[in-house]
């Protein structure tokens, strides 16, 4: 099991990212299981939307990849309460990051995961707090 972030699922829906790792995670997916932070199931959204109105997919493909997404194998997590948003925060904080991104970093530390993800940033912040990169074995 591993933290999904949603870098690496676009690469592989948007050709322009396309990706080696991020192909090596997703056919992970046949064999392990996902986790994922509440939000992303609303960032995999927008990016979609936000790819159909620039051009860069047709609704077509936007509704096929909705449909793929839907199919792997992938746990969301409960969405934090208000009161929990204050360790976010500090995390968000401490790490330089969007309250989204630690969001997935949140996540992998409470449940003592690897990360998947594409984005720099978030990688070399989970670095700096023993958060290993997922390293699919496929």
């Amino acid at each position: 099991m591993f933290v999904l972030d949603c870098s690496v699922v676009m690469a592989a829906c948007l050709s322009d990212e396309a990706s080696d790792y991020a192909d090596a995670v997703l056919t992970s997916l046949t064999h392990q299981t996902a986790r994922v932070p509440a939000l992303w199931v609303y960032e995999i959204g927008n990016v979609l939307l936000m790819a159909e109105r620039r051009k860069r997919i047709q609704t077509a493909q936007r509704i096929q990849y909705l449909n793929s997404i839907s199919s792997l194998p992938i746990k969301i997590a409960k969405t934090p309460s208000v009161s929990q948003l204050g360790s976010l925060v500090s995390l968000s904080q401490d790490l330089g990051l969007s309250l989204y991104d630690a969001s997935y970093l949140d996540l992998a530390v409470q449940e003592k995961l690897p990360l998947a993800s594409l984005d720099r940033r978030l990688l070399e912040a989970a670095l700096k707090i023993g958060v290993p990169q997922y390293r699919p074995l496929v």
